[in-house]
């Protein structure tokens, strides 16, 4: 009976693996130039990171082996592959240049994912509803804004790019508090608004998708102008 175990435990794992292989899938449509099924890929990756931890919790399915390739899975999602897109996308035009700053977004993904592990259970009280850094979905879907911008014929010139992903990988290794968004609690009276900027966000998606999506990726970013004040705010009121 040891050696057995509820079928359950695998779906949440089968979900790891489906978003791990659709980033690659990523890398494969940026080989071939089809740079928006590529950004499609990493897009449902991202979500199902987000899926598979709340199938584990609701199926009571979460286990340290699970932990651990959802980490490796995020590295390989996350690091590697936005990596590799915006090499092929423009990044190569600068050689080796291009190249160190491919692997600089890499290691910055893997040291934030290590960090991350290694403070769940080392944050305080009032850095709960806090990221410590861009998360390593949010920080590959930023990373890749110039190219969703350029999906909407407003072009970036190329040596704005090396900059902008350098910037991303900085941010990720950060300890720039960011929303978590995860266990934040809105009062009654702002959850029409909430509901209205998803139903905004959601047709927009429908009618012009890559705009929605930059708008949406450029907001989360600006969002750091009110995470800080209000994430040292808490700190203080804590220290009291």
């Amino acid at each position: 009976m040891q050696n057995q175990f509820r079928v359950s435990f695998i779906i949440p794992n089968a979900i790891t693996l489906a978003g791990t292989c659709l980033a690659l899938t990523g890398i494969r449509y940026a080989l071939a130039g089809l740079w928006e099924k590529s950004i499609i890929c990493i897009i449902i990756s991202a979500i199902f990171d987000g899926l598979d931890g709340r199938a584990a919790r609701m199926l009571k399915a979460t286990s340290n082996f699970g932990e651990i390739l959802d980490s490796l899975s995020d590295f390989v999602a996350f690091g590697v592959a936005p990596a590799f897109i915006l090499y092929f996308w423009v990044l190569n035009e600068f050689g080796g240049i291009g190249w160190g700053i491919s692997l600089f977004f890499v290691v910055c993904c893997s040291l934030r994912l290590a960090r991350f592990n290694t403070m769940l259970d080392k944050l305080p009280p009032y850095a709960d509803n806090y990221f410590q850094g861009i998360p390593a979905p949010a920080g590959a879907l930023v990373a890749l804004l110039p190219m969703t911008l350029s999906f909407n014929q407003i072009i970036i010139p190329n040596i704005i790019v090396p900059i902008w992903v350098l910037l991303i990988g900085l941010l990720m290794v950060s300890t720039i508090p960011m929303f978590s968004f995860k266990k934040a609690k809105i009062e009654r009276k702002y959850i029409p608004l909430i509901m209205l900027v998803i139903g905004g966000i959601m047709a927009g998606l429908s009618g012009l998708p890559w705009l929605t999506l930059s708008v949406v990726l450029f907001s989360y970013l600006m969002t750091i102008a009110i995470s800080i004040p209000t994430y040292n705010k808490l700190k203080k009121s804590f220290k009291k």
